[in-house]
């Protein structure tokens, strides 16, 4: 049995961890098309499988296993893309510490004597589904573009305008919801602009109090007010021949809604303090969560700060309506944090990922983040579970079908066809482009022909009947 680091060929290579060689094992895996590479440690075994892509390996679990051995393979077996297969003695997978390894950690087991088909198929097994794997997690052509993850149609009508907006120096303004990315897509078009190698400079508005909110924008003199103990740059001088980006725009004071809006206009801001203006030469990007045209309208908000901040405008997409991208954002916020937790994750379950596709995400990509690392925590499998993952349970409705919604909507159209023109049959079906005996055919299968009679006797009623009621009465019972 090979007992070196050298690299080796991994096709069908079982890397064997126990405290001494087993040559009796690895002359039944040759017979059997596998080469066996021994490590008598976890750190040789680190060693093997950094050198070469092993995807099998085969752990025995001594009689006598104690938690501190157990600790040490799971921290081997954790770091590393290898399917495992634990060799244990009868009677042994009872001991609660054993058992739970294996559950977290093994990919199958087999207990001894193990020289025999069952240890065969389990190793085939464990190397075919690492390679099933390894095509399923291989790195996609594009998570998305200018640094963000996304794939939906919204998404690339975003990057589609970032790429617009890049180009010219006009100020940006950027809606939509907390989380969904607004600072990331402020630095994208500051990226691309002629300004990329100049300072991205980020404040927001609603972490600083309004009396300290002025001074931190246009800094101030020594000795302005009670504190000053010396002169300070404040956030736009410093973001000179770069980019201002102005977070959570809509929670900026009135006070100093009218200070920012005569730097705007006039490109200079004065320190306070200070006794002249100083001219800046800045890009600003603003953005905010709060429906700004609704504060303009409540008089929160200058309209005339608005017209001069939203002279480009993007938005986000909440994260609910951007499809296939929540399976996206989950398995790379997994890849980011899967080292944080305890065990090896393997990746998402089927039932997770229905659980977040049903959730609405108020707090879109950063509550998604935040919620699959906390499951990397929390977990105790293999994959992330729906239970892991800890989000309301949705009131989702019954499922309903294809042929049902194709179904409910002729029904009202016919419905409102009919009444539009009196349950005259012949407009309505003129008007439907379908023949009278095709509406009739319709009106019998969604049971409306009651309604038609009402509506007859409530004509007949009121004193006239024209030729296209004289036809129905004269048409067969369809009841």
């Amino acid at each position: 049995m090979n007992t070196t680091c050298t690299p080796v060929d991994t096709e069908r290579t079982v890397l064997y961890v126990s405290n001494s060689p087993d040559q009796k094992l690895a002359a039944f895996l040759a017979a059997s098309g596998w080469q066996a590479v021994h490590a008598k440690s976890t750190a040789v075994a680190e060693r093997m499988i950094e050198r070469g892509n092993i995807k099998v390996g085969l752990v025995e679990l001594p009689g006598d296993c104690t938690s501190q051995h157990l600790s040490a393979l799971a921290s081997c077996m954790r770091r590393v893309e290898t399917n495992w297969v634990a060799q244990i003695a009868p009677g042994q997978a009872a001991n609660e510490l054993v058992s739970r390894f294996i559950l977290d950690y093994c990919f199958d087991f087999v207990t001894r004597p193990w020289l025999n088909e069952r240890l065969v198929f389990a190793l085939g097994h464990a190397h075919g589904l690492s390679s099933l794997r390894q095509v399923e997690v291989a790195p996609e052509p594009s998570l998305g573009r200018h640094g963000m993850v996304g794939q939906c149609e919204a998404m690339q009508q975003l990057y589609r305008r970032i790429d617009k907006c890049g180009v010219t120096n006009a100020p940006v303004f950027v809606a939509g919801e907390s989380g969904t990315g607004k600072e990331l897509t402020a630095k994208a078009i500051h990226e691309r602009s002629p300004r990329a190698g100049r300072t991205f400079v980020a404040i927001n508005c609603a972490a600083i109090p309004p009396s300290l909110l002025q001074a931190e924008l246009f800094g101030h003199e020594r000795g302005a007010f009670t504190g000053a103990l010396q002169r300070k740059i404040g956030r736009i001088e410093s973001a000179h021949e770069g980019t201002l980006f102005l977070d959570e725009i809509g929670d900026m004071p009135h006070e100093c809604q009218a200070v920012l809006l005569r730097f705007l206009q006039e490109g200079t801001i004065e320190r306070l303090g200070g006794n002249g203006p100083i001219n800046v030469d800045v890009r600003v990007i603003s953005a905010t969560h709060v429906d700004l045209d609704k504060a303009v309208e409540d008089g929160r908000f200058r309209s005339d700060l608005y017209h001069r901040l939203c002279v480009l405008r993007l938005v986000e997409p909440p994260l609910r309506e951007r499809g296939g991208d929540i399976k996206l954002l989950a398995n790379y916020a997994l890849s980011m944090y899967k080292q944080d937790g305890a065990r090896k994750l393997r990746g998402l379950s089927s039932d997770a990922i229905v659980a977040m596709s049903n959730y609405p995400w108020p707090g879109n990509v950063r509550e998604l983040i935040n919620c699959v690392r906390r499951a990397v925590v929390m977990s105790e499998g293999r994959f992330i579970t729906a239970g892991d993952l800890g989000l309301p349970e949705t009131e989702n409705g019954p499922a309903v079908t294809l042929a049902e919604i194709r179904s409910r909507a002729e029904k009202n159209a016919i419905e409102q066809a009919l009444q539009r023109h009196g349950y005259k049959l012949s407009e309505a079906a003129a008007e439907l482009g379908i023949s009278r005996a095709t509406l009739y055919r319709l009106m019998h299968a969604n049971r409306l022909h009651q309604d038609v009679a009402a509506g007859r006797a409530s004509n007949a009623s009121g004193g006239g009947a024209d030729a296209d009621g004289e036809a129905e009465r004269k048409a067969p019972s369809l009841v």
